[in-house]
């Protein structure tokens, strides 16, 4: 069973997705509202998927990304998109979920304040809770290990190791239906991805990565969320369509 399902550099035409052996799964996607998770949503409905976008609202410093989410959904064609709530503001440590932290606007060494502790593994596991009532085997995320950020839970490892505790842990893995999560960014740039994305038809400027957005998802252009998208894009050869504050 595959961890770290690989999307092709050329991207995937609407007439592959008809015929994709996926057409009519149910799957579960994670949906932040950012480049790699629009991605992400682009990629699984190419390879035929019915997609249920998932967002968090763990009181993050805005919530200019989880409105990006709604449009993004409501756009690519998502079946259906829930917002959960869970704030992780109660325990801070994490400069997205403590205002007396700063967003560092420098890259730094080893892991960044950025981190949410347990973030990622508390999204799968809404992911997972969901794809069971869905009756779905299919989660995707937007995890990336070459350009991130020194995250621990955006590695393959991780994205396995989770999978296999799912195939543990739930009635419906149990009773035979395995999930599988997929991580289809896993081994690509963010040039790459901003390829394959462009390729798949994402609207970028719907997309907001900035970790101190703006109300309007207007971007900083200097946290390190914005400098890993802007490289992206430039090393892609395409326009960044991003919104820059003071622009």
């Amino acid at each position: 069973m595959s961890n770290q399902v690989k999307a092709p550099a050329q991207g995937i035409s609407t007439e592959a997705a008809a015929q994709s052996d996926h057409a009519g799964a149910k799957a579960v996607v994670l949906l932040s509202g950012g480049l790699d998770s629009a991605t992400v949503l682009a990629y699984a409905r190419s390879q035929g998927y019915e997609c249920y976008c998932l967002s968090l609202d763990y009181h993050q410093r805005h919530i200019a990304e989880l409105n990006a989410a709604k449009t993004i959904a409501t756009v690519m064609g998502a079946a259906a998109h829930k917002t959960a709530q869970l704030d992780l503001s109660l325990f801070g440590g994490s400069a997205l979920t403590d205002d007396a932290i700063a967003v560092p606007e420098s890259a730094s060494e080893g892991i960044p304040i950025t981190y949410v502790p347990a973030r990622n593994t508390i999204m799968l596991s809404l992911a997972l809770a969901w794809a069971e009532v869905l009756g779905a085997q299919d989660i995707f995320i937007g995890v990336n290990a070459l350009d991130y950020s020194g995250y621990p839970d955006c590695r393959g490892e991780y994205v396995k190791a989770f999978q296999n505790m799912a195939n543990l842990a739930t009635k419906s893995a149990v009773e035979g239906k395995t999930i599988t999560v997929h991580a289809p960014l896993i081994d690509m740039t963010k040039a790459q991805i901003v390829q394959l994305g462009t390729k798949l038809g994402v609207d970028y400027a719907m997309t907001v990565s900035c970790y101190q957005a703006d109300s309007h998802g207007e971007a900083c252009g200097v946290c390190d969320s914005c400098r890993l998208r802007s490289e992206g894009f430039a090393a892609a050869g395409l326009a960044d369509p991003t919104h820059y504050k003071n622009r």
